[in-house]
């Protein structure tokens, strides 16, 4: 038999060139015909039939480290390069990249389908809460707004809680998790969330290192639950919220025009109690509130009256230059002497305690958040550079004003009076003073 050399030609080729030769042709016409070389055209025609390609056994520097090649292979995640050089630190045997790609290509279509294997993770009642935000424009009175919403979905009965927001912020993530516990009417075991700054510092899943922000490690345990956090870059560790931000998007959202942020939020309310409630569900073939009155209802860990933890927080603040700390979107003052200094903000019963080195400094009432209250106790500027008579003797006139507190009581203090008196004491000091105040001022009100 003729070796067979050079191109490999396929059977119906082969069959043709005979066929050919049959009928008369020479083989340099058929090799024209079939656009190859008269040599080959020879050698298939010699051989009669078609033979597959076979290549020379060569021995290979590798040959007898097969398991210990797919060792390596498997424990760097399939990384050739970093292989090779273990091939020369451990073995002394100095291959190319190429080499070791070539002899590890049958186990990397094996490692690539493991990748992307999930095994579903389903979880008993009351065991598990997975939490998610997603981000959408909608047209709200005309206008394309970019509404952030967090999709809560209980592990077992896939009952869902979603509400909106136009940040994203901790303070969402805590307020969603709060609404969602008072509307289920208990608390999961876990919850389990991606790795937001907000709420994770640190997940090394490798490692086993987690490091939770002290702020949600503070509100986990009033609640009692132990937080989790889904591995970096593989959001199928929280599938079930991730399609359930998906279907809010799809059903709920899409096509969707509203007037009003109410209105989009009476909607969303809707859809979810009409809609989403009640559908019959992919993955568990029932309906996800059946399901969660028949079985995770009473799973659930009882709240037993416990208050808010947005009501009752704790933490650390530093005192700007104008003797303010900011707490939730308003400035509320400490002493002078405390500019620059840290301080602990705790808030309680509606009052924003201000302490230092364990002493109660400051004690003002709760404003409503983010409305931009500075809110300044007479006798806290005092000193060479701070205006106490101009808070004692404040008059307005004008619409733009800032709140000053007073012996218990609130008063409103002229943003433009206070400037225009204090500037030409101060002189450029004075006037990057009352800018500050200026910026910062509070709501207009009427005189």
């Amino acid at each position: 038999m003729v070796a067979l050399e050079g191109g490999m030609e396929t059977p119906e080729e082969v069959a043709v060139m005979r066929q050919l030769l049959e009928r008369g042709w020479s083989r340099r016409r058929i090799a024209t015909e079939l656009g190859i070389s008269r040599h080959t055209v020879s050698r298939y025609l010699a051989l009669g039939e078609w033979q597959p390609y076979s290549t020379a056994n060569r021995a290979s520097q590798l040959d007898g480290h097969r398991e210990w090649l797919q060792q390596q292979f498997e424990q760097h995640h399939g990384n050739a390069e970093v292989v090779r050089q273990e091939l020369l630190k451990q073995k002394g045997i100095r291959v190319s990249q190429r080499t070791v790609e070539r002899a590890v290509q049958p186990w990397r279509e094996a490692l690539r389908q493991s990748a992307q294997a999930t095994v579903r993770y389903e979880t008993r009642p009351g065991k598990q809460l997975q939490a998610d935000f997603g981000e959408l424009w909608v047209p709200i009175g005309g206008v394309r707004t970019k509404m952030h919403f967090c999709v809560l979905t209980l592990g077992y009965s896939r009952r869902q809680l979603i509400r909106v927001y136009r940040q994203q912020q901790q303070r969402h993530w805590l307020q969603a998790l709060e609404e969602a516990f008072r509307f289920w009417g208990g608390v999961p075991e876990q919850v389990l969330v991606d790795n937001a700054r907000a709420l994770i510092t640190l997940n090394n899943p490798r490692t086993g290192e987690l490091v939770v922000n002290p702020t949600f490690a503070a509100f986990a345990r009033h609640w009692g639950f132990t937080a989790k956090a889904c591995w970096p870059h593989r959001p199928q560790t929280k599938g079930k919220d991730e399609r359930g931000v998906g279907y809010v998007k799809r059903s709920g959202l899409a096509g969707h025009r509203f007037d009003t942020w109410g209105q989009m939020e009476s909607h969303l309310e809707w859809w979810n109690r009409e809609i989403a409630d009640v559908r019959i569900h992919g993955t568990t073939g029932e309906q996800p509130l059946l399901r969660f009155q028949r079985a995770e209802a009473g799973a659930l860990l009882a709240l037993n009256g416990k208050p808010s933890y947005l009501a009752e927080q704790e933490f650390c603040r530093r005192v700007a230059k104008d003797c303010c700390v900011q707490v939730e979107g308003n400035w509320y003052s400490v002493p002078a002497a405390l500019v620059r200094q840290n301080v602990m903000v705790q808030i309680r019963d509606q009052q924003v305690l201000i302490r230092q080195g364990g002493r109660i400094v400051a004690r003002h009432s709760r404003q409503a958040a983010n409305h931009r209250i500075r809110q300044v106790i007479a006798g806290h500027w005092a000193g060479p550079d701070c205006p106490t008579h101009l808070i004692r003797d404040g008059r307005a006139t004008a619409s733009s004003w800032f709140w000053c507190g007073r012996g218990g009581r609130s008063i409103r203090v002229n943003q433009g009076c206070f400037c225009r008196r204090w500037t030409p004491r101060l002189g450029m000091q004075g006037s990057r003073f009352c800018r500050g105040i200026g910026i910062q001022a509070s709501s207009v009100l009427p005189a």
